[in-house]
C-alpha cells in the first residue's frame, strides 16, 4: 500500500496542485509586458515588478548599483513620499531582492487597492526622489551592509573569491552587493541617476499580477497608469565567458573556525535543457541526508562536517557549486580526492531508476508547490517571461519528468572529468600556523 504524508489540504489547494497557471499577456506601446493570473480562491492580489537589471548589467567601475536601487525605490517617490507607511495602511507587505541578472519588487494587497498600488509603482519607476538627502541615507546603509556581511563575518568574502577565481570574464565575477565598497562610497547624484533613466523604463520591465482580479481590467489599468513614453531599450553587450582551459586553484587564509573547500565546474545557461539534467545531479549527489556526498562523506566517512552540491542557476553561463566543510585535523587533499572519488562512483555505481525517480519526483513536487500561493505565481511568472520561456512556467514539471539518467551520467562525467574546474581553499589561521 502507498503511504502518503499525513498532511491536511484543503480542496482548493488540491484543485490548483492539479491545474496549470493559467494567464493572459500583453504589452503596452511603451513596451511594458503585463501578465495576469486569476485566482478566484483569495480576496488578495500579488503585483510583482521584474526589472531587467541586475549586477552583471554594471560597469565594473561602477558596481552595487542595481542592488543599491533595491533599496532607493523605497525611499519615494514624487507622489508617494511615504512607500512603507502607505502599503501598511493598506494592510499590504513589499519587499524586493537583487541578483545578477534582474531585479524584483513585490507587493500583496486586499484586491481592493490594486489601481493604487499600480500607480504607486508607475510613479517610482519614473518619478523617483532622486536627491542628495535620499542617496546619503542609502549609501550609509548599503555600505553598513557590506560591512556587515562581507567584510566583518566569517566566511564573508568565500563567495566573491569564489566567483573572481570562476570567472575572468564575465560580470558575474562580481557580487550584488558590488565588487568594491569604494563604488557605492564615491556614487555620485549624477551616476545614480543615469542608472535610474536607462534601466527603470516601461520597455525594461516585466509586470505580473495574480489574485482574484480579472485580465481584462488588469490590461485597461496598465493603460491608463503606466501612460508615459520609454526609450527604445538598448540590448546590453554582455561579455560571455570563455571556455576554461586550464584549472585553477587558489588559496585563502582567514580568521574563521573551520577549513573549507569549494569546487566550482562550469555548465550551461538557464535556458538551456541542461539545466535541468545539471538540477537533478545536483540532488543526486547532495539533496538530503541519504544523498550520496553526505552519506558517503560526512555519515559514514567522517571527513566533512556538511556538503552540499548547488547549481547557481543564472541566466548566463553558470557553475555546478560543490561545497565541503572539513572535521578539525583531516588532510585537506586527503577530503578532496574523497570528494573526486564519490563522483566518480556516481558513474561506477550509478543511481537505480528508483533512487533516480525519487529525486525527480522532488524535483516535480517543489516545482508544483511553488505555484500555488499568489505571490509565488506573480514572481514564476514574471521570471519565465524575463526569461522569454513564459510557457515553462506550466511545462517544467514536464521536462523534470522527461529527463533520463543517461543524460545526467553523460554531463556527469563530461563536466566533473573532461572540462577543467576552480578549486579553492579557504582555510583557518590556525591551518596557516601549522603550515609553517
Amino acid at each position: 500500500m502507498k503511504k502518503t504524508a499525513n498532511i491536511a489540504i484543503s480542496k482548493s489547494c488540491v484543485k490548483n496542485l492539479i491545474k496549470m497557471i493559467h494567464y493572459q499577456e500583453t504589452s503596452l506601446d511603451n513596451g511594458l509586458k503585463i501578465i495576469v493570473n486569476t485566482d478566484k480562491t483569495t480576496e488578495l492580489v500579488a503585483v510583482n515588478l521584474l526589472y531587467k537589471v541586475g549586477a552583471k548589467h554594471e560597469q565594473e567601475d561602477h558596481t552595487g548599483f542595481a542592488h543599491l536601487f533595491e533599496h532607493l525605490m523605497f525611499s519615494g517617490s514624487k507622489n508617494y513620499p511615504d512607500f512603507d507607511t502607505l502599503i501598511n495602511s493598506f494592510g499590504g507587505e513589499s519587499n524586493a531582492f537583487t541578483n545578477n541578472d534582474f531585479t524584483n519588487y513585490y507587493i500583496t494587497v486586499p484586491k481592493v487597492f490594486l489601481k493604487q498600488i499600480l500607480q504607486i509603482e508607475a510613479d517610482r519607476m519614473r518619478n523617483l526622489i532622486i536627491d542628495q538627502e535620499h542617496l546619503d541615507v542609502q549609501k550609509k546603509v548599503v555600505i553598513e551592509e557590506f560591512k556587515q556581511r562581507y567584510l566583518n563575518q566569517p566566511y564573508g568574502d568565500l563567495n566573491k573569491i569564489m566567483r573572481e577565481l570562476s570567472y575572468k570574464v564575465h560580470p558575474y565575477r562580481w557580487q550584488t552587493i558590488g565588487k568594491d565598497i569604494s563604488h557605492i562610497e564615491k556614487a555620485t547624484l549624477a551616476d545614480v541617476q543615469d542608472f535610474y533613466d536607462k534601466f527603470y523604463q516601461p520597455s525594461n520591465c516585466v509586470l505580473s499580477i495574480s489574485g482574484n482580479v480579472e485580465a481584462s481590467e488588469c490590461f485597461a489599468l496598465c493603460k491608463e497608469i503606466f501612460v508615459y513614453p520609454s526609450p527604445k531599450a538598448t540590448p546590453n553587450k554582455i561579455p560571455q565567458e570563455p571556455r576554461q582551459e586550464e584549472n585553477r586553484l587558489q588559496t585563502v587564509y582567514r580568521d574563521v573556525p573551520n577549513n573549507i573547500i569549494v569546487i566550482t565546474f562550469p555548465i550551461c545557461e538557464r535556458k538551456s535543457q541542461d539545466y535541468y539534467a545539471y538540477d537533478l545531479l545536483s540532488d543526486l549527489l547532495s539533496n538530503g541526508n541519504s544523498s550520496r556526498l553526505y552519506k558517503s562523506l560526512v555519515q559514514d566517512k567522517k571527513l566533512f562536517t556538511s556538503i552540499d552540491a548547488v547549481i547557481s542557476g543564472d541566466e548566463d553561463q553558470g557553475l555546478f557549486i560543490v561545497m565541503a566543510r572539513y572535521v578539525d585535523d583531516i588532510d585537506l587533499k586527503a577530503g578532496e580526492k574523497a570528494i573526486y572519488q564519490e563522483l566518480q562512483n556516481l558513474l561506477d555505481n550509478p543511481p537505480s531508476q528508483r533512487e533516480f525517480q525519487k529525486v525527480k519526483n522532488k524535483n516535480i513536487s517543489t516545482t508544483t508547490l511553488s505555484n500555488i500561493k499568489i505571490l509565488e505565481k506573480a514572481m514564476n511568472l514574471a521570471y519565465y517571461a524575463y526569461l522569454d520561456m513564459l510557457p515553462n512556467v506550466n511545462l517544467d514539471k514536464e521536462i523534470y519528468a522527461k529527463a533520463s539518467l543517461e543524460q545526467v551520467l553523460s554531463l556527469s562525467k563530461k563536466i566533473f572529468f573532461e572540462n577543467k574546474h576552480n578549486t579553492l581553499y579557504y582555510l583557518s589561521e590556525a591551518m596557516q600556523a601549522k603550515e609553517k
